[in-house]
């Protein structure tokens, strides 16, 4: 995989620090390694990834070894400042103030910059504090999500284990039958019981002593709901899980249920076979996926997050935003800019205005999939996206992909685009200069209330209120 900035800036720095211990010049070690002073400059600032033939020549010209280049720890103290300068700046939190970056020299003291970082350790102790709710919970939740980016939110294991309970079972094709879910209970000595007097707090319950899981009559038909909640109570037993000590465990086991249901209800070698099939046909498309296995639109986005990027070679990302622009679940692995607070959790950030996960809930056609390019910082993404209702309000989920994958999926001839700068708050967050002009000062909105209460409150000049709504709302009325 590519080398991160960070990476390439602590490089660099330990290139830098071996040539000015011998007393080389850059062009004076360039000429020994065969490449210009300008060239070896950019690698030293980290603007450059070198090749491995070339560091293996640094290395022989200032007499270390390869792996010295390549540690991660800072050279010295003045190295070690420069580059925690560099991660500070390049963080959401600073950036989202729209301040710009310092620039550091060699006359800069090393007194300045910590000066300087003393103010961003601040920045980011007032973030922590402004957070809502306790910190360990998103610490684990974004320890999860990075842990899962890292395997491709590819768990064999569990694919294996569903395979081998299904075939078990007698399931050969197609959809999951609730019959076949309950054979799979009775293998595991379990019985399924539909009853109404469930704890408000239990999605089911597993009696042990009698071999019985309670489920909820509202589930009666059927459908995805009932035979998922099914299937993750019975991976709880399957999985060998115990009472969670701490909130990381408790979130790891929830993936886990919920992982071995999804590989029940979309089995990997009857999904795979159908993925590859639209991908050579250039048709991969979240809502024949689920047609073709019963599924839930979420269900089925989800579980290509699972099979794309291990099987097809595609990254991509998934998105579940509620109706006030939250995003509520979040999988990444293309490198789509999306929102953190300074714990790197996303869960609970307020999704681009531009991004089509927000402003497909416009749309008046909600009963089919909307497709959009968005040109962002690091790159244009093609995403389809598609809204729902439950009881708690809109919600939309969109899978999207970088531009040069777009060519396997249907929809990818759509004309729609837009350009997002997200984390610049000058893209969607800050409002226009003259309704603020016009309105500020003469206007106080009403929070309302959001049951996500993950993000901190919001700062400006009304808690909890997107000023720029609220302007441009007084701006369509004022007239009337």
């Amino acid at each position: 995989m590519p080398a991160t900035a960070l990476e390439l800036s602590t490089l660099g720095h330990r290139i830098r620090h071996q040539r000015i211990q011998h007393g080389f010049t850059l062009d004076e070690l360039g000429a020994l390694v065969g490449v210009a002073g300008s060239q070896l400059s950019l690698i030293e600032n980290g603007k450059r990834e070198p090749k491995l033939s070339l560091l293996q020549a640094i290395a022989t010209a200032t007499g270390v070894e390869v792996a010295d280049l390549l540690s991660t720890e800072p050279p010295n103290q003045r190295a070690a400042l420069e580059i925690e300068l560099e991660r500070a700046q390049a963080s959401t939190v600073f950036r989202r103030l729209g301040v710009p970056a310092v620039k550091v020299t060699k006359g800069m003291t090393d007194e300045t910059i910590e000066s300087i970082l003393g103010l961003h350790r601040e920045l980011e102790r007032r973030e922590r504090e402004a957070i809502a709710t306790p910190e360990e919970a998103r610490r684990a939740n974004t320890e999860q999500r990075l842990r899962m980016r890292e395997v491709n939110n590819y768990l064999p294991d569990i694919e294996k284990l569903a395979e081998r309970q299904l075939k078990a079972a007698g399931h050969l094709s197609g959809a999951l039958k609730h019959r076949t879910v309950g054979i799979m209970a009775e293998q595991l000595g379990f019985e399924l019981i539909y009853v109404s007097d469930l704890p408000h707090s239990a999605r089911s319950v597993t009696d042990l002593e009698h071999g019985r899981i309670y489920l909820p009559p509202a589930s009666i038909p059927g459908g995805h709901g009932l035979r998922s909640m099914a299937l993750q109570a019975m991976a709880h037993r399957l999985l060998g899980h115990k009472p969670p000590t701490d909130y990381a465990e408790f979130l790891w086991q929830r993936l886990e249920i919920n992982y071995y249901a999804a590989c029940c209800l979309m089995p990997e070698t009857a999904s795979v076979g159908f993925l590859e099939q639209a991908k050579r046909e250039r048709n991969l498309a979240v809502e024949d996926f689920r047609d073709a296995f019963g599924v839930t639109h979420e269900a089925a986005a989800m579980r290509m997050s699972n099979l794309l990027t291990e099987h097809l070679g595609i990254p991509l990302h998934f998105l579940r935003v509620d109706g006030n622009g939250a995003i509520n679940r979040v999988y990444e692995n293309d490198g789509l800019p999306l929102p953190e607070d300074v714990t790197g959790s996303i869960e609970g950030q307020v999704a681009c205005r531009w991004f089509l996960a927000r402003s497909a809930f416009e749309e008046h056609n909600r009963t089919t999939e909307h497709y959009q390019y968005t040109d962002t910082p690091a790159g244009s993404f093609w995403c389809s996206t598609q809204t729902g209702t439950t009881a708690e309000g809109e919600f939309s989920i969109t899978v999207g992909v970088p531009f040069d994958d777009a060519k396997w999926f249907r929809g990818r001839e759509t004309q729609k685009r837009a350009i997002s700068q997200c984390p610049d708050e000058s893209c969607c967050r800050r409002p226009d200069e003259d309704l603020t002009a016009r309105w500020e000062g003469r206007a106080w909105p009403s929070a309302r209330v959001h049951q996500q209460m993950f993000s901190p409150l919001p700062r400006g000049a009304f808690p909890g209120v997107d000023a720029g709504e609220v302007y441009a709302f007084l701006e369509r009325h004022a007239g009337r």
